[in-house]
This record gives structure tokens, C-alpha cells and sequence, in this order.
């Protein structure tokens, strides 16, 4: 009958998955089977954590983290939960060896949303690994199935292709962040006064980040390719709608891929992969 717990938890991280991102949830479902809940636990998790920071305004938010925290280190020692999403997350973390430090990372980047509204140098590499990196590194370790030497050859990529959906995901919510959280997470950025120099710098680090990504990409898995590349190719799209746009529009629209673009961009890729054209 545990089966039917873990299939269920399980289900609820893909739940989860599904309602919050559409173009995550059409990523994994063309990765190979095996390979999908995993993912999904991954996705329940980091999203349940930033709901606590992003969402939870009427809340004592530090409380409910540090109680996130402490379950779900002991989910993971105890290798089960009675909350579905931890669960499923040990899960995952326990079967592929994820590292603890990643786990502890992420989490403390979301207490750093609790603290910080602006974000200079050396904290915004810290928060982009933090909640961005080390995300690409637990899939990563799903992805490897216990391949290190692999893992060790793919990390860099991996991380880069974490901070460019970062970066972006800074961009395209770069108004509701500063009305709603009071935060700029951009290094030296003024959002009252953000000019199309300081857009352009951050998409020349942006660039960097995705071509970074793409050497890694094309070296994972079958398994696990075009799912990633799939979602890369979603980023993409989104980051040339973003860079056509004056920095002044940034700063009062929501930029979004529609549905019928994600499901072009499905074929398109699902083709070229077939080829062997990525």
C-alpha cells in the first residue's frame, strides 16, 4: 500500500506542476517516463518554498519557512512525510543523491527574499545560485541516474541555464516584483529609472548564460534532452520578445509566450530532435 502513497504524492507534484507553469509541465512531459516524477517533485518543492516568500503576505512568512526547513530536513533523514510534497521531494533527493547543500541553498535564498529588496554584487550571485543554480543541479542529478562523471562534466551548463531562466523570470516580472515585494534584484538597477543601457547589459548576461547552457545541453541524456532543450528554446523565445522592447515597456508589461507559440515551439523542436539537429 506505499505505493499508493508515493504514487499519490507524486501526483500532487505533478498537480502543482501543471497549474503553476505550462511550459515547464510541457518540458517533462516529453522527457523519457522515468525520468518525469522525479522532476515534478523537484518543481513541488522549489514552488511550495517561494509561494511561502512571494505569497504569503498576510502570514507570519519566517515562521512558515523555518518550518518548510525543518520538515523537510527531516523528510529527508526519515526518508518519509505526511506532507505530500516533501515526500515526494525526499523521494527524489534520497534515490538520485542529491546533495544537502543544494537542498540548503535554495532555501536559504528564500529566506534572503524575507530580508533583501535590493540585491548588489555578491548577494545576487549568491541568490541567483541559490534559487536559480542549484535548481538545474537536482535535476541534473536525476538526469545523470547516478553517472558523477557525467554530473561533474555537465555542472557548469547546467548552472548557467538556471541563472538565464532566473535572469529572465527577473525581466518579465521586473514591475509586480517592485509593486508587490518592493524588490529589484539587478545589481545597480534603479526600476524608477531603468534605461535601455542597463536592459542591455543584463541581456549580454543573459546571452552569455544560454550559449553557455546550450554546450551542455546537447551533451545530456536522450532521456532528458529534448525536454531541457524544449524548455530552453520556450526561454529563448521569451528573452527576443523581451529584447525588442524598450526598457520603459519592461517595466509596465508582463511579457508571455502564448499557448499556441508553446505548441509550435513543441514541434519545432520535437523535429529537430528526431534529426539530430539540435
Amino acid at each position: 500500500m506505499l505505493k499508493l502513497y508515493n504514487d499519490t504524492c507524486m501526483e500532487c507534484s505533478r498537480l502543482i506542476t501543471n497549474r503553476y507553469s505550462t511550459s515547464f509541465s510541457m518540458g517533462i512531459r516529453v522527457f523519457e517516463k522515468k525520468l518525469r516524477s522525479p522532476i515534478y517533485a523537484i518543481y513541488g518543492f522549489v514552488r511550495f518554498a517561494d509561494e511561502i516568500v512571494d505569497t504569503f503576505h498576510d502570514y507570519p512568512k519566517a515562521e512558515l519557512l523555518e518550518r518548510f526547513r525543518k520538515d523537510t530536513d527531516q523528510a529527508i533523514e526519515a526518508g518519509i512525510s505526511l506532507n505530500p510534497v516533501l515526500h515526494a521531494f525526499q523521494q527524489t533527493v534520497n534515490q538520485y543523491g542529491v546533495e544537502r547543500e543544494l537542498v540548503d541553498a535554495f532555501l536559504d535564498s528564500m529566506e534572503m527574499d524575507l530580508c533583501h529588496s535590493n540585491y548588489e554584487d555578491s548577494l545576487y550571485l549568491e541568490y541567483i545560485y541559490g534559487s536559480a543554480e542549484v535548481v538545474g543541479l537536482m535535476c541534473l542529478r536525476v538526469f545523470c541516474e547516478g553517472d558523477d562523471a557525467l554530473y561533474q562534466a555537465l555542472k557548469s551548463p547546467a548552472r548557467s541555464l538556471g541563472a538565464a531562466f532566473q535572469k529572465i523570470n527577473f525581466l518579465r516580472d521586473m514591475r509586480s516584483d517592485f509593486d508587490d515585494r518592493g524588490r529589484v534584484y539587478f545589481p545597480g538597477v534603479d526600476f524608477t529609472c531603468f534605461t535601455n543601457e542597463d536592459k542591455q547589459n543584463i541581456e549580454a548576461d543573459i546571452k552569455k548564460d544560454f550559449d553557455d547552457a546550450y554546450l551542455g545541453i546537447i551533451q545530456l541524456p536522450k532521456g532528458a534532452r529534448l525536454g531541457v532543450y524544449l524548455a530552453y528554446v520556450y526561454y529563448i523565445n521569451l528573452f527576443q520578445k523581451i529584447r525588442k522592447a524598450p526598457a520603459k515597456q519592461v517595466t509596465q508589461k508582463r511579457f508571455r509566450v502564448n499557448d499556441g507559440k508553446k505548441v509550435m515551439l513543441l514541434c519545432s523542436s520535437a523535429l529537430r530532435h528526431s534529426l539530430n539537429m539540435l
